[in-house]
């Protein structure tokens, strides 16, 4: 691909030498390179040529068995399964709409993650292999395993570090997995709060902060690029052609839609409105 990057340099050098002579010419070289190297890391990060020949079904099949079994894994690692965590298994699952033959499946993979024996690191490391260029869906991944570690706001010793262990096979550091936990809990805070506005106030201002990943000092400017960030990364157009299943979304629009009421609100008071 890096040698098929060059369309940039080419046409940008033919409108230079058209518009300003020998001057353009340096200077639509240069535009273009910015340009194909831009074009290059987005084709990269989504998948590059492979991705125009990969199986979608296969991977959406891997994305829900992983998703799932790992979800059961890190339920088991608390030493038992308790009613909580096949009650947050199973709302996640009528939350995601799933139908009668994909609960079945996803039940089977939960309990294939409960074994002893379950591969864990063998299983993440195909996930990994398979979506190792999409950054975003390994990202929407892990935070997804942190509902099933955080039910009724517990999370042992035994499933932070189980955590540890995931985000490592994924290729996220432990500073990393951190940050999304931490955003994480301040979501479910914030979305908590936001509910019951009616009777409680204003949701919090920390967790609107926490939630886009910022501090509360942050400049305007950059409170606004954390915020496109965060909508890019969860964009659900973006993760579906990336191989999220379409079931799975619903995730990627419910944190999209939590990140746009954080920033509306940190918006409104920064400008007084609130």
């Amino acid at each position: 691909m890096k040698g098929d990057a060059v369309w940039g340099k080419i046409l940008g050098a033919l409108f230079g030498l058209a518009l300003l002579k020998l001057p353009g010419l340096l200077l639509g070289i240069l535009i273009g390179h910015w340009f194909d190297r831009a074009f290059r890391l987005q084709f990269e990060q989504n998948g590059g040529f492979s991705a125009l020949f990969r199986d979608n079904t296969d991977e959406q099949g891997l994305f829900r068995y992983t998703t799932f079994a790992t979800m059961g894994h890190i339920a088991k690692a608390t030493g038992v399964v308790t009613s909580s965590h096949i009650q947050q298994a199973t709302v996640f699952m009528d939350q995601l709409g799933l139908d009668s033959s994909q609960q079945r499946e996803a039940q089977a993979a939960f309990r294939d993650g409960k074994a002893v024996n379950f591969p864990l690191r063998q299983q993440l490391q195909q996930f990994y292999h398979t979506y190792r260029r999409r950054k975003d869906v390994l990202q929407l991944f892990l935070e997804i395993q942190l509902s099933i570690a955080n039910v009724n706001g517990n999370m042992t010793t035994a499933q932070y570090g189980l955590l540890q262990q995931v985000a490592g096979y994924l290729n996220f550091s432990a500073a990393q997995l951190d940050m999304l936990l931490q955003a994480y809990q301040a979501q479910s805070r914030f979305s908590s709060r936001s509910n019951q506005r009616h009777s409680t106030g204003q949701a919090s201002l920390a967790d609107a902060y926490q939630l886009l990943g910022v501090s509360q000092d942050v400049s305007d400017t950059a409170l606004k690029k954390a915020y496109r960030k965060l909508m890019a990364q969860h964009h659900p157009d973006k993760l579906m052609a990336q191989g999220v299943p379409a079931e799975m979304l619903d995730v990627a629009k419910k944190r999209t839609q939590d990140i746009q009421a954080a920033y509306e609100l940190l918006r409104q008071k920064r400008s007084g409105k609130a």
